[in-house]
């Protein structure tokens, strides 16, 4: 996140602690280069968060244009996903969080047995109305700082086993206003606060046998974005995914699914401010930074979803299991939780949970909770309309008995 135009509400401690919020969303990008437009990196939509964010080997529903493009490809209908968040209150009031993305498969294909879908995505975050007062405490004006992102995606089945797929997105984010600078001259700022930039989603999904699922993504690939007159710039939160799933149970009436995945901010990766470190140490510190999660999804009789996560991202202290010793608290991953001994007591556990409630998976909505893998105490509720197709659920509610 840049240091220029944040600093100009210096006296704005709401600023300051949603700012930190933010960059610690991006913390494993140690050093002097830490990501913008963090904001890329919230969980889209309700099912992904009840499941810590486990989806990039599933992406099986229109919000695959964030996770996996590389499924989009295995869509076949008319669909799409509209997530609502008023997003973690606990901080604040007033900053929500909104993502849609919808997905329509052409008649036509461009070889025998492919298969090609593709649509449109929208993302937005507020993080509120922000006060600018001035050093003598003069209430100068307010405004609302906000972030926003359109995508246009799509995605190729190539075969029955492999899918490829891209997400080519715009990316504006508003911190500070022009106006700010002028009524604030002792800043010696006259301009910037905003940026725009472009970026890029691609993916790829790959089903070897029925119920085994691989997926690969490198996400917000793209170009840094600068908010200061002076041109210089922070760069995206790239980041890689990989996932894997396994069907552990499909039935006619129910469905149990196991998931796992690790997600690698690039951004400063390998960064060693001390020139001393082996590349075997380094590279066991980038694994210790990766975000890790493990998730639980349930259906019974195509009406209701249950679904359970497990997130850890040690370095951002977001997730794991938390430990308190002597009046402090650490978080841990569940490798340290294995390996050692007499770290603590457990104060919670970073999971996450959801429910979703359908009709034969044609149209469902969804609720999550992660509010247990942020250390200060809020809510954090996703609520969730999915569909997923449209075509046979109008068929079918239409069609007489």
């Amino acid at each position: 996140m840049s240091t220029g135009p944040p600093r100009a509400l210096g006296r704005n401690n709401r600023v300051v602690a949603v700012a930190i919020l933010l960059i610690s969303l991006g913390a494993s990008a140690r050093g002097s280069q830490n990501p913008g437009c963090v904001f890329l990196m919230i969980w889209p939509s309700a099912r992904s968060t009840s499941m810590g964010g486990v989806m990039t080997a599933i992406a099986d529903e229109s919000d695959a244009a964030y996770w996996n493009p590389g499924g989009l490809g295995f869509q076949r209908s008319l669909g799409g996903t509209l997530t609502l968040a008023n997003w973690l209150p606990g901080l604040y009031k007033g900053m929500y969080y909104a993502y849609l993305s919808t997905g329509f498969t052409p008649s036509w294909t461009p070889w025998q047995g492919a298969s090609v879908n593709g649509g449109i995505n929208i993302t937005y975050l507020s993080t509120g109305e922000m006060d600018v007062v001035n050093e003598r405490g003069d209430f100068l004006g307010r405004y609302t700082a906000w972030d926003g992102a359109f995508g246009v995606h799509g995605g190729v089945k190539l075969s029955d086993q492999w899918g490829v797929g891209i997400n080519l997105k715009l990316v504006h984010s508003f911190l500070v206003p022009e106006w700010v600078w002028k009524v604030m001259p002792e800043l010696g700022i006259e301009s910037g606060g905003t940026g725009t930039t472009a970026a890029s989603d691609i993916g790829i999904l790959y089903r070897p046998i029925e119920p085994v699922s691989l997926g690969l993504c490198f996400g917000n690939i793209g170009p840094g974005i600068s908010y200061t007159s002076s041109g210089e710039s922070d760069p995206l939160p790239a980041m890689l995914r990989l996932g894997a799933s396994y069907t552990l149970f499909d039935s006619k009436n129910s469905k149990v699914r196991l998931a796992l995945e690790l997600d690698k901010i690039l951004v400063g990766m390998f960064y060693d401010t001390t020139g001393t470190k082996s590349s075997g140490r380094m590279l066991q510190e980038e694994m210790r930074d990766a975000w890790k999660g493990i998730a639980v999804e349930g259906t019974y009789l195509k009406f209701v979803s249950l679904r359970f996560g497990y997130f850890e991202d040690l370095t951002g202290q977001r997730g794991g299991v938390v430990i308190e010793k002597e009046g402090q608290t650490y978080h841990y991953g569940l490798g340290d939780i294995l390996a050692r001994r007499n770290l603590g007591r457990v104060k919670s556990v970073g999971y996450c949970e959801g429910l979703g409630i359908g009709y034969k998976d044609y149209i469902r909505l969804e609720f999550s909770d992660d509010h247990l893998i942020y250390d200060f105490p809020t809510t954090n509720f996703k609520i969730a309309l999915t569909v997923n197709n449209l075509q046979g659920f109008l068929h079918e509610i239409s069609s007489p008995q």
